[in-house]
């Protein structure tokens, strides 16, 4: 079946209006007058049947709606061109992606067949670390790390906080429960500090010092096993929640200070790069509860 779609030179005006916040930056863009973008956007919005920008005295606005189609755009033309990029030039290598090892494990890999239904042009070779990343002298293409909300990153786009909440067992999760502070609680080492932030957000004691493990992945399992409880990102664990292997064991997430980013290099861009990244945009913002920030 044929999909219905407005024109593509409408789809692609208004989502360079989106990213640029501007029909006069967006026209130069084009290579097109102003006019003329005003006209495709306004045929844009007959053709969808709602307003996408409310027009005020020498500005224009996104409207909510306006926003979320704008930013999807945005991801669909990143890996539209990025696929065309790639088919364009001979290979280069695997796209390497640096990430942590328990997003990589449990968030990415399982998605990663999805995006190689979409391309086969490049692979993806994903190493982990817990280091920073330096673009200039790592073998890296794409990065994905956390960092304050605030934090000042080039060329980096803020993706999701990071949150954390209490899983057990099920053979654990109703003492747990009743008596937090007593229960057994695991932690990985590269976050000693999301305890003690739990535990101050509810008023609940925790220990001196949780059962340390060195990634998240080992504390998850551990817990799976019924070692204890173990504090962690719901998005890590949705899938152990959903097979009835842990269980939540406090009312909701605590927000924390950090985000996961997204990092590119400055200046050039592999086009395999662009095409992944804008196909981790539109998978988070499919995610319920992640959408990017």
């Amino acid at each position: 079946m044929p999909m219905r779609l407005p024109p593509l030179a409408d789809l692609q005006a208004f989502a360079l209006v989106g990213k640029t916040q501007s029909l006069t930056r967006a026209a130069a863009l084009l290579n097109v007058t102003q006019p003329a973008v005003s006209k495709r956007i306004r045929a844009l919005e007959a053709w969808v049947g709602r307003p996408l920008l409310e027009r005020r005295a020498n500005r224009i606005r996104l409207t909510e709606a306006g926003v979320a189609f704008s930013t999807t755009l945005g991801e669909g033309f990143a890996v539209l061109q990025g696929a065309t990029d790639a088919l364009m030039k001979p290979a280069t290598g695997p796209l390497r992606v640096r990430a942590y090892t328990t997003w990589a494990l449990r968030w990415l890999i399982p998605r990663l067949p999805q995006y190689y239904r979409l391309q086969s042009d490049h692979t993806v070779e994903v190493t982990t670390s817990l280091l920073p990343v330096d673009f200039s002298a790592d073998a890296v293409d794409v990065a994905v790390r956390m960092a304050p909300g605030d934090a000042r990153l080039p060329g980096a786009t803020r993706l999701w906080r990071h949150a954390v909440m209490p899983y057990a067992a099920p053979i654990l999760a109703e003492a747990a429960r009743a008596n937090p502070a007593a229960a057994t609680q695991l932690a990985s080492l590269a976050r000693p500090q999301d305890w003690p932030a739990w535990g101050a957000a509810h008023g609940i004691a925790v220990a001196d010092r949780p059962i340390f493990f060195e990634s998240t992945s080992l504390a998850i399992e551990a817990a799976i096993q019924g070692m204890g409880v173990v504090i962690a990102s719901p998005m890590l664990v949705a899938e152990d929640v959903r097979l009835g292997r842990l269980i939540p064991v406090g009312a909701e997430p605590l927000d924390t200070q950090d985000f996961y980013w997204l990092l590119l290099p400055l200046g050039k861009v592999r086009p395999e790069a662009a095409m992944f990244s804008g196909w981790l945009l539109h998978e988070i913002s499919q995610q319920e509860g992640t959408g990017i920030a």
